[in-house]
This record gives C-alpha cells, sequence and structure tokens, in this order.
C-alpha cells in the first residue's frame, strides 16, 4: 500500500490512477491530518509526500514520520514544485529517500517508486529460509523440498530467496523484475512468467509456496 499526500486534486488523482494501473495499491489524502489518521489505521509500503501542503507542510509531517518508531523505516519519496539544489539537500537531509521534481512524468515516477521499494526490501537475518518443506540456505546457495536437494540456477535462486524473503507480500512483474534482475535490465516482464514456471517444475510437489495472484503478480505463500 503506497500513502500519497497532496492537496491538489488534479494531481492527486492522476497519480493515483497511475499507481492503481501499475499493480500498486494506494490511497491519497488532502493534508497531515487525514494522513496521520491514516497511519493509526495501518503503515503504508512507501509514502509520496508533496512538500507544499495547507497547514502542516511536508518536511514536518517527514520529520514526525523519522522520529516516530513505528514509521521511521517507512521510504518516503518528496514530490514538490520546489526544485533548487537547497530545498533538495533539506528534503533529502531530514530523512527523504528521493526527491521528485514537478513537474514529472508518471513513469519516471513509478520508476522511483520502485528503486525506493527495492532498496528498503526487507532482508532476512536467519541463512535459512523455510515455507512448508522448502528450505533454503542464504549462505551456502542450497534449496531442498522435503529434504531433496533441487538444484537452480543463480537468478531461480534469486528470484526464490527474495520471495521467501518477504512471504506473504504479493509483487508485480515490474517489482520482481527490478529486484532480481535490476533497473537497467533489458528484457521484458515475461522474463519473470517463464522464470516462475521453471521454478515451480523444479520445486515439484513444493510448487504451492509460489502463489499466482490474477491481475497483480507472485508472492510467496504465508
Amino acid at each position: 500500500m503506497i500513502y500519497y499526500v497532496e492537496d491538489e486534486l488534479n494531481i492527486r488523482e492522476l497519480v493515483l490512477y497511475t499507481l492503481s494501473q501499475t499493480g500498486f495499491a494506494a490511497r491519497g489524502f488532502t493534508d497531515s491530518a487525514q494522513f496521520f489518521a491514516a497511519l493509526s489505521e495501518g503503515l503504508p509500503e512507501l509514502v509520496l509526500l508533496d512538500v507544499m501542503l495547507p497547514g502542516e507542510d511536508g518536511l514536518s509531517i517527514l520529520k514526525k514520520l523519522r522520529a516516530d518508531a513505528a514509521t521511521q523505516k517507512i521510504p518516503v519519496i518528496l514530490l514538490t514544485a520546489r526544485g533548487a539544489e537547497y530545498d533538495k539537500v533539506s528534503g533529502l537531509d531530514c530523512g527523504a529517500d528521493d526527491y521528485v521534481t514537478k513537474p514529472f512524468g508518471m513513469m519516471e515516477l513509478i520508476s522511483r517508486i520502485k528503486a525506493v521499494l527495492r532498496r528498503s526490501a526487507p532482508r532476512e537475518l536467519s541463512d535459512t529460509l523455510s515455507i512448508d518443506q522448502v528450505l533454503v540456505n542464504t549462505e551456502k546457495h542450497t534449496v531442498s523440498c522435503a529434504g531433496a536437494p533441487i538444484q537452480l540456477s543463480f537468478k531461480e535462486f534469486a528470484l526464490l530467496r527474495f520471495l521467501m524473503e518477504n512471504r506473504g507480500r504479493v509483487f508485480t512483474r515490474e517489482r520482481l523484475l527490478a529486484a532480481v534482475w535490476g533497473y537497467d535490465y533489458a528484457g521484458g516482464t515475461r522474463t519473470v512468467d517463464v522464470h516462475i514456471q521453471t521454478l515451480r517444475q523444479k520445486l515439484g510437489d513444493c510448487a504451492a509456496i509460489i502463489e499466482t495472484v490474477r491481475g497483480v503478480g507472485y508472492r510467496a505463500k504465508e
């Protein structure tokens, strides 16, 4: 879920529409009061934050997010018409993960979001990941199903590891492509589908741990 704080209706609706069309769930808010009320109900995966807001401005909101242990690790991208170097540095110094100057292209914004989410994706501290009978040792680079070893290619292993490290979270093909192959990878999202298919074949009876979420992408089961 992405939260977007923007008081200009047209911009807010355009960004929310673009997010929904590219596989992201999103909610929009006009001011800090609405935003913080929503935070009390549930935390987002990322926050898009306009700087010039009525009442409490975006930098003030950002400082509060970074001062609260519950929200300090949520990635934040500032969106603003103030494009001077000083303004950018101020935003980044306050804890922003990125800074996008208005007017911006929608695809550029989506790319920035994907990059920030990729950088902030949680990583399992343990060397061992497990779901049902699938066991992954990230240190030894080994995979087994019900005790039987499975040979995976480098990218198949990276894809399985990423999904298992983020079990239960749904990822679009675009996000998986960026996380596993890198943002600059020239291949299309069909690459993800092909690797999911071969990964499931190699997992055999354990293939059910990788779930397809229709119209969105893939996830590792809870």
